[in-house]
């Protein structure tokens, strides 16, 4: 009930600055300054035509299916940085150095090599996420503490029951933190993907307000990538680490 309040005092707040910046003491163009009613009636208007539920359904499409590709790819790579010390020496500083490149760094690439299509935005994406996982998974395993893989080798464990029944429940917790963390990275790799191409998707649908000229419908599609995001993380990834610190007896809530 709180957050509620809260966004209702928000969005007050935001609709009496509008009519104090714009209406009163004109500090803004009304084309400039996008107001809460403005969006309400733009939401009400893509709604109606479609043009909002098929971006948006397209773009989670789009992502889901980039990040699905960037997590084999992440996890396969931290796990042979983890198993190798050559690659952990030498692999892992390149990665690192790669993952601090903005998503939008490789949209020239993809949009050279896939043209304009789904497949260079699905290359954006895993090329946001894949190497953001990768060093969260090898971090995880890395993390571990030392006593759980001496007692499984002690009692007999090979490398595949190290792994699967020791190192892997060991580190859940922190590797769903890391999943997490990459598919914000995704959500944010397809947003650049997107302005650039063709394709209807939510990045595209900000960019034709931009070009319009449309600040409202520019603040609707923000608003609509962040709420997306945010219930993705809550409902996914939040309900995921729940129940895995509850059922360890970390959380009891």
């Amino acid at each position: 009930m709180s957050t509620i309040i809260f966004l209702i005092l928000l969005v007050l707040a935001w609709q009496g600055f509008y009519w104090l910046s714009v209406d009163i003491f004109a500090w803004f163009k009304p084309y400039a300054m996008p107001s809460p009613i403005g969006v309400g009636e733009t939401f009400i208007r893509l709604c109606q035509n479609g043009t909002l539920i098929e971006a948006t359904c397209n773009s989670l499409l789009r992502g889901i299916a980039g990040y699905a590709i960037a997590v084999v790819i992440g996890a396969v790579i931290g796990l042979l940085m983890n198993h190798f010390s050559y690659l952990q020496k030498n692999l892992k500083p390149l990665i690192l150095g790669i993952q601090t490149l903005p998503s939008i760094c490789w949209v020239p690439f993809s949009i050279l090599w896939f043209g304009l299509s789904t497949e260079a935005i699905l290359f954006v994406v895993v090329m946001g996420a894949a190497f953001s996982i990768a060093i969260s998974v090898d971090n995880a395993i890395r993390n571990i503490q030392p006593i759980y893989t001496k007692a499984a080798l002690t009692m007999g464990a090979n490398k595949r029951q190290l792994y699967f029944h020791v190192m892997l429940p060991a580190s859940l917790p922190e590797l769903i933190t890391g999943l997490k963390q990459g598919w914000s990275f995704a959500w944010r790799a397809l947003m650049s993907g997107e302005v650039m191409t063709t394709s209807v998707g939510l990045g595209q649908t900000l960019i034709t307000g931009r070009d319009l000229a449309d600040i409202n419908q520019v603040m609707l599609v923000m608003i609509v990538i962040i709420v997306v995001g945010i219930v993705i993380e809550k409902c996914i990834f939040s309900t995921a680490e729940r129940r895995v610190l509850k059922r360890r007896g970390l959380k009891t809530d």
